[in-house]
């Protein structure tokens, strides 16, 4: 794919709700790569941050927060049967906007399955009802309640969205390298049987983000590569992961739902306050934060297998991040300060001096031990790439743009879960934005180099039991 190339024709609007980092770094291409006219694009936000970037590029802007009482009223008019909305927002319920899309007959997408404000810090509710599985949970009602409708594609961007299609390849790269003859699963079912076959015990998403901006971060002061206020949310919420059919240590401190899917667990505790051990190709091993994602629970899910209603296999899944060093510095002051945000917010972009994302699956337990899968981007080749993005935002604008483009080519899906759709299409239209693609083996697993200081509580049996990831 070049980077002039239509990828499809739309003949309806695009309404993008919110117009933040992600949502100007997702417009450039929506516009290189979608055949429509940019008038028949509108953008609909909380206040007037981006619109400098929306009036350069010729692009309507309307500066108009959504709440529970006005949403419908503001977006009726702007929104009809055949157009899209891009739900690039915080604080405003994907549910909402996905039931008020089917009332007008328009297509979805978001990057994350979002609540109304205070949903995330309300203590009349319970942990579990705080959680992501909870509100996915709760698009999966939707799905039940109508059975049918204009496509809506929840949670599509980098992680979750995009790592979903990463573990499949991931998947498939293995069975290959281990010589195993496979022909290629087409249902949940069958990506199940090749996970459980190939003896995958453990998925972790695993990044590292070493950008480096030229201002150091200040006292009183919260840095992020991708929304601040997105991060924290999720920080605050509780550590969450797909529970394995494999491990045999119940966390002290984890609970389990008592509805839904039962494929995920969490833990008493912030994610933004959990670490894990993990490992990417370019740093070696390191410790990551726990953070709860939607694709810990639809990715442990779908690779679920059963035999009735007994669960014969599952991985654990969860997201490790290692993020850029100044958002490092930022929690542990955020947290120092009881979780009471800083003042002052930051996202760096064209001030990012050097650094890369190391976005991948690391898929762990099989034959070659552990496999890294995914996508390594710099700073210096997303600048040649895409305006208004650094490396964190182009590998989510990218997945957005795939996502958008397979709703509109398959109009007519409802709700579908990343781990649901065409994963080949999407990297087909994402690669190019990805800088390399990789795949790495190592022998790393998390009892490498333990105890050289101090004894520790470890089942050296299996190394691939979630309390050996664990740092405590």
């Amino acid at each position: 794919m070049s980077f002039d190339t239509k990828l499809t024709r739309f003949g309806g609007r695009i309404v993008m709700v919110g117009f933040g980092s992600i949502g100007q770094g997702v417009l450039p291409l929506l516009l290189r790569h979608i055949d429509m006219p940019r008038e028949r694009i509108v953008i609909v936000t909380a206040d007037e941050s981006g619109k400098a970037e929306a009036d350069a590029q010729g692009i309507r802007f309307l500066a108009a927060p959504l709440t529970r009482a006005n949403y419908k009223d503001v977006l009726a008019p702007l929104l009809q049967a055949g157009d899209f909305l891009l739900n690039l927002s915080v604080d405003v319920s994907s549910v909402a906007l996905m039931e008020f899309c089917r009332e007008r007959g328009a297509l979805y997408l978001d990057t994350c399955n979002e609540p109304w404000p205070g949903r995330y810090t309300d203590k009349s509710l319970s942990p579990s009802e705080r959680s992501n599985y909870a509100l996915r949970e709760e698009a999966l009602a939707l799905r039940r309640k109508y059975r049918s409708g204009p496509t809506m594609l929840p949670t599509h961007g980098a992680n979750p969205g995009l790592v979903s299609h990463f573990t499949k390849m991931a998947l498939l790269n293995i069975a290959a390298d281990t010589n195993l003859s496979i022909s290629r699963p087409q249902s949940r079912e069958e990506w199940a049987s090749l996970a459980s076959t190939l003896g995958v015990k453990t998925i972790h998403i695993a990044e590292r983000d070493t950008q480096v901006s030229a201002v150091p971060k200040q006292v009183g002061e919260f840095v992020n590569t991708w929304s601040v206020d997105g991060f924290v949310s999720e920080g605050e919420q509780p550590a969450e992961l797909g529970w394995g059919s494999h491990e045999r240590h119940f966390p002290a401190d984890g609970f389990r739902h008592e509805f839904g899917c039962g494929a995920a667990i969490y833990l008493g505790r912030p994610g933004a306050s959990t670490r894990m051990r993990s490992w990417t190709p370019i740093e070696g091993p390191l410790h990551g934060f726990l953070i709860t994602h939607a694709e810990a629970i639809s990715i442990a899910d779908y690779l679920t297998a059963r035999n009735g209603d007994e669960v014969t296999y599952r991985p654990t899944v969860h997201y490790v991040y290692h993020p850029c060093d100044a958002a490092v510095l930022s929690i542990h002051e955020l947290a120092g300060k009881n979780w009471r945000m800083q003042k002052q917010k930051r996202i760096i972009v064209d001030d990012i001096v050097s650094g890369a994302d190391e976005l991948g699956v690391l898929l762990m337990g099989h034959a070659r031990k552990s496999y890294w899968y995914g996508s390594r981007l710099s700073i210096d080749e997303t600048r040649r790439l895409a305006p208004y993005n650094n490396a964190t935002g182009l590998q989510v604008t990218a997945a957005v743009l795939a996502g958008v483009v397979w709703a509109m080519e398959n109009p007519d899906r409802w709700i579908v879960e990343p781990d649901e759709i065409d994963y080949e299409r999407i990297l087909e239209i994402c690669a190019p934005y990805l800088g390399k693609l990789i795949g790495a083996y190592s022998d790393w697993t998390p009892l490498a180099d333990r105890e050289s200081l101090f004894a520790e509580d470890l089942d050296k049996a299996d190394p691939w039991q979630f309390k050996n990831f664990r740092v405590v």
